[in-house]
């Protein structure tokens, strides 16, 4: 038993167990445009790891058995996905909400011009990262001209009526810049609406705080300067018991691009199965298995429930 699911243990008097799946997140791959310092899956423009059509139709014959779910499209990239366009028409004919998440700058590779009408044209709800307001804060994190081409597509994708209309959601994620949580997610929407109103015309719907979780280039850079240990102090000394309800593991399932299963993306990135007998690939997957499974959990597991929590729908408390 790991520090985390003993705290839970406290609260719940038992482990974490999964709800009805509300949510099917689906890594669509590694490669990406970028090489961001708070990448937990350490996606960049050298990864070379991308979801098939073969497995996206065994994702399809999934979601076609949980029609009331989301499915939440990540990455890298997702964009970049060869069969992205193919498969999110797949996705909306099933009756699908879907939702992209992306950097934005995406947007300005090859091939990728029209996308954002393409996006709109289908009422696709988007996730788009800006980790600050600030142009310095998100090139040190994101890369050199990143602010200016990401405020861009923003304005192109307020155009096209994202922002302003309520069929077309665009949230914005902000993750801090160093080793520490945070802060209040309303207080923060605020800032943001306002610079970003004020210096660039740009609308949003929702800021969304994600905390960083201690892996990938992120926990490199703690090993670097020598923070590893106090972060990790951080997250468990911050425990919430009211996020727990929350929880994003405990309303989803996800895939990763080869076609495993976890119960969260961090999991995925960690390498770490379903629990029990549950199947590691979709296609060995029962549905009807998923509600009420066990939630696998590890000392990373404390990011999500630190201060006011964190989930891929932000904080999960006030």
């Amino acid at each position: 038993m790991n520090n985390f699911d003993q705290a839970v243990r406290e609260v719940l008097g038992a482990g974490l167990e999964s709800a009805v799946v509300q949510t099917i997140q689906v890594n669509l791959g590694l490669v990406c445009n970028l090489s961001c310092r708070h990448c937990h899956v350490e996606a960049s423009p050298h990864r070379n790891e991308s979801m098939t059509w073969e497995t996206m139709q065994s994702l399809l014959r999934l979601t076609e058995a949980l029609p009331e779910a989301r499915v939440d499209l990540t990455g890298g990239a997702p964009e970049l996905n060869p069969n992205f366009r193919p498969l999110l028409d797949a996705l909306i004919e099933q009756g699908h909400q879907v939702q992209v998440r992306t950097n934005l700058t995406v947007f300005f590779e090859a091939g990728q011009g029209d996308t954002p009408e393409f996006l709109a044209d289908r009422g696709v709800h988007l996730v788009a990262s800006l980790p600050c307001y600030l142009d310095d804060n998100v090139d040190k994190q994101r890369g050199g001209g990143v602010y200016k081409r990401s405020v861009a597509a923003l304005r192109r994708l307020n155009s096209l009526g994202y922002g302003r209309q309520p069929r077309l959601p665009l949230n914005l994620v902000y993750n801090p810049g160093g080793a520490f949580l945070p802060p209040d997610q309303a207080t923060l929407e605020d800032a943001y609406r306002r610079e970003l109103r004020e210096r660039f015309d740009v609308e949003f719907t929702r800021l969304l705080t994600i905390t960083n979780m201690p892996m990938g280039r992120f926990l490199s850079d703690l090993h670097r300067d020598g923070q590893a240990e106090d972060y990790k102090h951080l997250l468990e000394d911050s425990f919430n018991q009211s996020t727990i309800d929350g929880l994003m593991c405990r309303h989803q399932i996800c895939i990763a691009w080869d076609g495993t299963l976890s119960d969260c993306d961090f999991n995925s990135a960690l390498g770490l199965s379903l629990a029990g007998n549950l199947p590691r690939h979709i296609d060995q997957l029962d549905p009807s298995a998923l509600e009420g499974r066990p939630i696998v959990t590890g000392e990373h597991c404390f990011g999500c429930t630190a201060g006011c929590g964190s989930s891929c729908g932000g904080a999960l408390v006030a």
